[in-house]
């Protein structure tokens, strides 16, 4: 993914986080045990500051399209999507259980993509 579709990917995402934070505080509490609202909850707060790094990246990517920042968006989109796209539906009780075995390569994603941003960082100061 270059930098402008990591852009987009960005401002989708973090709208859809702020959303599902609302709904999830709005809409969600009392509906769900407590359980499961906090993991909704935390689903909506990994989406919402990593589509704001994927953003950041995205605007690094754009400055220098380079090798490393087009996989640090990729990693952090797919992160996104595999961690939080699971924990939804899951917190919900509507997911089949098999899902919670992609929450794990979501997160391992997210650390990808920030190890991906150290390496970059370091590699772009020589």
């Amino acid at each position: 993914m270059n930098g402008r579709h990591g852009a987009l990917a960005a401002g989708a995402l973090g709208a859809l986080g702020v959303a599902a934070g609302a709904f999830g505080a709005h809409a969600l509490r009392g509906t769900i045990d407590a359980r499961s609202l906090e993991i909704w909850q935390t689903a909506a707060h990994y989406q919402q500051v990593h589509a704001a790094v994927l953003l950041a990246v995205s605007l690094w990517a754009l400055q220098e399209e380079r090798r490393l920042r087009r996989l640090s968006i990729l990693l952090f989109t797919i992160g996104i999507l595999l961690f939080a796209g699971t924990l939804y539906p899951l917190a919900l009780g509507i997911g089949p259980r098999m899902l919670g075995a992609l929450t794990p390569i979501g997160g391992f994603c997210l650390i990808g993509g920030w190890i991906v941003v150290a390496i970059e960082g370091f590699q772009s100061r020589r």
